[in-house]
């Protein structure tokens, strides 16, 4: 699949009707800017930009109307060249530029479309099929696909791991699972022992759920492990089971 099937960034601006979208605070009639404001020259302003698509665009695990079309603007700057620069970084933040930050919020909403969390809804006595911005952000699976997996082999090791990591989540989509086979031993070769735990663990689950031998992975989890635990809430979000999550997609 190529990232030339995903829409233009500027298209995806112009032609989505912001106003008449919500997100965690109101009306989404914000968001155009701070989207353009990802790829800003001043440093700050990109990192601010990029807290509002954490705290408002996809606000504690939660998929709005508006987190689709600011997914698939995300998506289309994927690989931009402005993508590499860097943004501030908190304790406890995951390495990486802008672009592993990108992929990391573009994971936090994958993982809230995946297979876990219908089943989640489902015992819960949510419908998934009643909301909407669930069953459109698992519409765009595949077109976010194309723009996670051109970063597989990206020059920054943080980006390929940050990458892959987002791709876990895309490859429940049925027509994207035959995926898995290739994407498998990247798994194995790259995540699994990267030094962060986090995506150590992400790798191991996958294999295992995939049917994949994962005879020898060890999840070198840090004993302070509440200590350890990053402030992205993307991430932070990947060490909790089902029954765990408490946070639903809606």
């Amino acid at each position: 699949m190529s990232p030339a099937i995903l829409p233009e960034p500027t298209a995806v601006l112009a032609e989505t009707e912001w106003g008449a979208l919500e997100h965690a605070y109101g009306t989404a009639e914000d968001t155009p800017a701070q989207l353009i404001a990802l790829l800003a020259d001043d440093q700050h302003t990109r990192s601010l930009a990029l807290d509002h698509l954490h705290h408002v665009v996809h606000h504690q695990n939660t998929l709005y109307a508006a987190t689709v079309p600011a997914a698939l603007y995300v998506a289309a700057i994927l690989l931009g060249p402005r993508t590499a620069l860097p943004v501030d970084k908190r304790p406890h933040d995951f390495p990486g530029p802008l672009r592993a930050e990108l992929l990391g919020w573009l994971n936090s909403v994958a993982d809230a479309a995946d297979d876990q969390a219908e089943a989640t809804m489902r015992r819960l006595g949510f419908p998934p099929e009643d909301h909407p911005p669930f069953v459109r952000t698992r519409e765009i699976r595949p077109l976010l696909f194309s723009a996670v997996s051109a970063c597989f082999d990206d020059h920054d090791p943080h980006v390929r791991e940050a990458a892959l990591a987002a791709c876990i989540p895309l490859l429940d989509d049925p027509c994207l699972r035959h995926h898995r086979t290739a994407t498998a031993p990247l798994l194995r070769e790259t995540l699994a022992v990267s030094a962060l735990w986090q995506y150590q663990e992400r790798a191991v689950e996958a294999l295992s759920a995939w049917g994949e031998d994962t005879t020898g992975l060890e999840v070198r989890r840090n004993p302070f492990a509440v200590c350890d635990t990053p402030l992205n809430p993307s991430a932070a979000e990947w060490h909790l089971s089902s029954e765990d999550r408490a946070d639903l997609p809606f």
